[in-house]
């Protein structure tokens, strides 16, 4: 018997079809056998005007070296980048949800947890039942990943009696049951959802997994810095990659439809798809350049198993543990102040990794702030005291409260507070503070306020940078601790 490769159509009429199915034009798959249909929640009813009025979008993704990572604790990735791009066009800010362990991305989406997934994530027939799709930015086709010193399998009729180990939610697992629904005998191992394409490839490569399924430019990526694999049998051809959205956010997916055709676009007259040059500045730093991109593979990879964020981990650790603040919190207030720079000073003259200003410093030389030891004491000991300040109230408002303290001093928080006070509104509720920070903008309160005028706008962002990247920070942390519990091999068994 002879099996066909998915979506084997010639050239353009390919690219023409991928285009049909993102307008809502594909037919009614098959349903796939021995198994309950997948039930979601309904979407909730959040469109592109609420995510204005709240001015962040919500982007769902897994943490892996192509569409998000932290590189020497700075955010970067092919999806964020490009999402990135999108919230700049509206004046938006990028809030990344990480998905957890047993996370689901189209139940959190339809929840409301996130505004769109974005991970190399395929357009399939079982999707399309449950949420919508942008535009496409990228076609990519599967291929099977094999050990190296196993024979190439060069026909689908080679993978006869072959394992196969893919995600259940992933566009793989489909691909495999339509090959199986062809008559193909394949067993398909179905492991749990912790696992990334990164991490099964790996697998293949050490000899625990017999295959797996990639797309081609993770693939590509992954064998430069992953020894002992190799693929030459595509399995699906020209899979659609979009960004997935719910179903009733149609002035949502109109502004990503908007945003995409400006990037890629398929010639009507050929079928060659053209991108522009940003899209292919990203695709060549992610998936092309191999010395560009393997600048960030080698310890990216490692972080999801290891829980390494930066270059100073073991040091604020240590520090942080005396002081009893998580170390995570501190990583995420450096982040915002230097960029893990320790030679960084600013306008106003704040130096080094925690940007601490001399005169407010314990440390009478101002050339030893630059030493990172010494800076990470001096600003884990003026967060803590802002911490203890507030330690009666609860883990958020005690964080914002302190965070907004160390941005801009007390004087202008406790102006603030007692704005807050009179307009009958609770102190120690960091929305009612964020609010009164937005009014001291205005002369109508300033002009009352022992501390004056405050830009309130810049320590608002700031609260809420700091706090979005603790939640990345301590999302990667625990992905670690979760590997470090059980080892590798121990995760296959345990469906």
């Amino acid at each position: 018997m002879r099996f066909s490769k998915l979506h084997t159509i010639p050239g353009y009429l390919a690219l023409r079809l991928a285009v049909l199915v993102i307008v809502g034009l594909s037919g009614c798959g098959k349903s796939i056998e021995d198994e309950e249909p997948v039930t979601y929640p309904e979407p909730v009813s959040f469109d592109f005007e609420e995510i204005e009025e709240r001015g962040t979008i919500r982007m769902l993704t897994r943490y892996n070296s192509s569409s998000y990572f932290l590189h020497r604790g700075m955010d970067r990735g092919f999806e964020f980048e490009l999402v990135s791009r999108f919230a700049d066009y509206h004046g938006l800010k990028v809030e990344v949800v990480l998905l957890g362990i047993d996370d689901d991305p189209i139940t959190l989406l339809n929840q409301g947890e996130g505004d769109l997934i974005a991970s190399n994530y395929a357009i399939t027939e079982e999707r399309l039942r449950h949420i919508a799709f942008s535009r496409p930015y990228n076609f990519v086709n599967q291929v099977l990943v094999q050990p190296v010193d196993m024979p190439l399998l060069s026909d689908l009729s080679d993978l006869e009696g072959k394992t196969i180990s893919v995600r259940r939610a992933s566009s793989y697992y489909s691909t495999l049951q339509s090959l199986r629904e062809q008559g193909l005998d394949i067993t398909i191992d179905v492991v749990g959802e912790d696992w990334n394409t990164e991490a099964l490839i790996h697998e293949v490569a050490n000899g625990s997994l017999q295959a797996t399924v990639a797309d081609d430019n993770l693939y590509k990526v992954a064998s430069n810095y992953i020894e002992g694999v190799k693929s030459g049998l595509v399995l699906a051809e020209q899979d659609t990659v979009a960004w997935a959205i719910r179903k009733n956010a149609p002035q949502l997916k109109e502004k990503m439809d908007e945003f995409m055709a400006e990037h890629f676009r398929i010639r009507e007259s050929d079928g060659r798809v053209l991108r522009s040059a940003f899209l292919n500045i990203l695709l060549r730093r992610y998936y092309e350049d191999e010395r560009q991109a393997n600048r960030y593979r080698d310890r990216s990879f490692d972080m999801v198993y290891t829980g390494y964020i930066s270059p100073y981990d073991d040091l604020v650790k240590s520090i942080a543990e005396e002081a009893g603040v998580d170390w995570k919190l501190v990583l995420a207030v450096m982040a915002q102040e230097s960029e893990f720079n320790p030679n960084a000073r600013s306008w106003a003259g704040a130096v080094g990794l925690m940007q601490i200003i001399p005169r407010f410093s314990r440390v009478e030389e101002e050339a030893l702030l630059y030493d990172p030891e010494i800076n990470i004491r001096e600003g884990v000991r003026y967060l803590n005291k802002h911490l203890n300040r507030y330690a009666h109230l609860d883990s958020l408002n005690r964080y914002s409260m302190a965070l907004a303290n160390y941005n801009v001093g007390m004087g202008h928080i406790a102006d603030a507070r007692i704005l807050a006070s009179q307009l009958g509104n609770d102190p120690d509720e960091w929305e009612h503070i964020a609010d009164a920070l937005l009014k001291l903008m205005h002369r109508k309160y300033y002009q009352h306020a022992r501390y004056g005028f405050k830009r309130g706008i810049e320590t608002v962002n700031y609260v809420e940078d700091i706090l979005n990247r603790y939640r990345r920070y301590h999302a990667i942390a625990d992905l670690a601790e979760h590997f470090q519990q059980r080892s590798m091999n121990d995760a296959m068994t345990i469906r």
